[in-house]
């Protein structure tokens, strides 16, 4: 395509710009690198690419294994300190994408954390009964972050020792962002505006034929995908069956005395809470711990993951 950028290097297939030990070397930095990971054909992946090849980034595209998710669990529950479902699920790819990172010598990145909670760009949004509400749960996701999304990112890449900044947080921004007459953020499939209209349409050109598009008009328009799905669906389920395979039904049904109130109503979240306390037996550790779930009274599934909201094109129905 003549807006495509012929200056792109696919570096999962070429050691352009790195040495001998894999690490990035100076005459590299003279253009933006680009990193991503998922299972083999994950949408994630796919996406990264068009985008790299568009821009001209030097582009680092990693694959992992269940198996590799898997043997990483406990370690990414420790440097997490959590035990929520999302969390977990979202920071595995993330903790072992950072450690490819590091190994070749990059030292900060930049991540894009902050956007669907100051837009409302999760799917579930999408049944906000009102635009006061909508905002509420904006202001809600936007205060509780570092128990969440920016708890992924800063502890899934310092625990290898790199640095991610997440320039949707920027004060000012934030300020401009929230300050958003809500009715302008709502998701309204009828008049094809999409979760995070608003900051889609500040990259799109239409309008303007003679200006080069930032980016393909099939990634600008791309429906959200949760990152936890967009490595590959196959990495949730694969953990669901793992859990299946572990924690019998019988455990199911009895909680640990200990959890309180707190009792997780699915294998996988028991499996998580069971690992986690076998790392911070602490009694009082389990207080510092948020789960992210989307808002029940607005028709949400009980599993957390993006495909089983009611806008997403190929929606999970229950069995």
């Amino acid at each position: 395509e003549s807006a495509q950028n012929q200056d792109s290097v696919d570096a999962t297939h070429t050691l352009t710009g790195v040495d001998d030990d894999g690490k990035l070397i100076l005459n590299g930095w003279s253009k933006l690198h680009s990193f991503a990971i998922g299972l083999p054909g994950a949408p994630d992946l796919i996406a990264a690419r068009k985008v790299a090849k568009f821009i001209g980034t030097i582009h680092h595209e990693h694959t992992f294994t269940l198996e590799d998710g898997l043997d990483a669990l406990r370690d990414v529950i420790y440097h997490l300190e959590t035990y929520d479902v999302t969390t977990i699920r979202a920071s595995t790819p993330m903790y072992l994408l950072s450690r490819k990172i590091k190994a070749q010598g990059v030292k900060m990145v930049l991540s894009g954390e902050g956007s669907d909670e100051i837009f409302g760009g999760y799917l579930y949004f999408g049944s906000a009964p009102s635009a006061n509400e909508f905002h509420t749960e904006c202001v809600k996701r936007v205060k509780n972050l570092h128990l969440a999304d920016c708890l992924r990112a800063n502890k899934s890449t310092m625990a290898w020792g790199l640095e991610a900044r997440v320039p949707f947080l920027d004060k000012k921004f934030l300020e401009v962002c929230m300050n958003i007459d809500p009715n302008e953020k709502l998701i309204k499939p009828q008049e094809k505006r999409i979760e995070k209209y608003i900051l889609r349409k500040a990259f799109d050109t239409s309008d303007d034929p003679t200006v080069k598009p930032y980016l393909p008009e099939e990634i600008l328009w791309r429906q959200k995908e949760q990152f936890s799905d967009g490595v590959g669906y196959s990495w949730i389920d694969g953990l669901k069956d793992e859990a299946e395979r572990l924690i019998s039904d019988e455990q199911l049904k009895n909680p640990k005395p200990h959890w309180g109130s707190d009792i997780p109503t699915t294998k996988e979240a028991y499996w998580y809470r069971c690992m986690f306390d076998e790392l911070f037996p602490q009694p009082a550790a389990a207080s510092t711990v948020m789960r992210w779930i989307p808002k029940a009274d607005w028709g949400c599934h009980e599993d957390p993951s993006g495909r089983y909201a009611k806008l997403h094109e190929a929606a999970v129905k229950d069995a």
